[in-house]
């Protein structure tokens, strides 16, 4: 098997890889990932007990035991260029041998649960509701840059979606659905709905406040699509680079939103730190169901 190289996959001097700064024996195969690196303790602290911390630039790791299934949580940093990064090192911790430089022959498959925080672009969704995903719709160039599938029910839909937005000149969306078995565990009883991942914060997101939106109505446009009984929920940074990445590299991902802000009522919510404690707890009472 062909050995991977120094440049390809990069190991510390520590045996560590390399921007996660974590060891193979390091994660759980149920990871949480959050964006906020202060967020990473407020998960732990409701572990029965922490084995390790570590943290390296962005990305801070604690795993331990909440009873008696072991869980990473993990610090993303914003975006999906740092998703690029935390998927791929993770998938190398799991599925290649650092000794040998070379995949393993039995791949294992990762539980990857976001909580994040996210904006509603629907009208009838309140701040306070906690969401989970049912596919990530990306409008980041991550995906053009790996060799991906896309399955037979995302493909009528992300025609659909391509054929709504044609008119935005520069975008190409790419989607993936949530796994089902973490949709109907973790996410079960959460309003459900598309995801849509942006490339950044504020045009890109519909935002305006000194720099020209070339996009005013982005919005409008988010929410106005409908197919079937499928329409866009809420936006936010990282979701789509998740799940893409997550079905390529063989791994299961689900992610689970806190709505802080009304993006269609222009309003951001007064307790936003309640909202998001609401998302962890109903994650974690649910993590032994998978």
């Amino acid at each position: 098997m062909q050995k991977l190289s120094a440049a390809d996959l990069i190991i510390n001097p520590d045996g560590s890889i390399y921007h996660l700064n974590l060891l193979p024996e390091d994660i759980a195969d149920t990871v949480i990932t959050v964006g906020d690196l202060d967020r990473v303790g407020e998960v732990s602290k409701h572990f029965d007990s922490i084995e390790l911390k570590k943290g390296k630039r962005e990305f801070i790791t604690h795993t331990g035991y909440l009873g008696k299934k072991r869980i990473t949580v993990l610090s993303t940093g914003i975006g999906t260029d740092n998703i690029d990064i935390v998927l791929n090192e993770l998938d190398a911790l799991v599925n290649v041998d650092f000794n040998t430089r070379t995949i393993k022959n039995d791949l294992k498959s990762l539980n990857i649960i976001r909580i994040g925080t996210s904006g509603a672009v629907q009208p009838d969704i309140p701040m306070g509701t906690i969401l989970a995903s049912s596919y990530g719709l990306g409008f980041d160039a991550l995906m053009q840059y790996y060799i991906h599938e896309v399955a037979g029910d995302e493909h009528s839909l992300l025609d659909a979606i391509k054929s709504h937005f044609s008119h935005i000149k520069g975008i190409n969306p790419y989607l993936t659905a949530a796994d089902q078995g973490l949709l109907q565990t973790i996410g079960k009883d959460m309003k459900q709905g598309i995801t849509a991942t942006a490339p950044g914060f504020y045009a890109p997101q519909g935002r305006q406040v000194r720099a020209k939106n070339a996009i005013p109505d982005f919005i409008t446009q988010l929410n106005s699509f409908n197919e079937g009984k499928h329409r866009i929920t809420n936006l936010e940074m990282e979701t789509a680079g998740i799940y893409a990445l997550a079905k390529t590299l063989g791994h299961k991902a689900l992610s689970v939103n806190a709505i802080l802000a009304s993006r269609v009522k222009f309003e951001f919510s007064s307790t936003p730190n309640k909202i998001i404690d609401k998302a962890i707890n109903m994650v974690l009472a649910r993590l032994n169901e998978i």
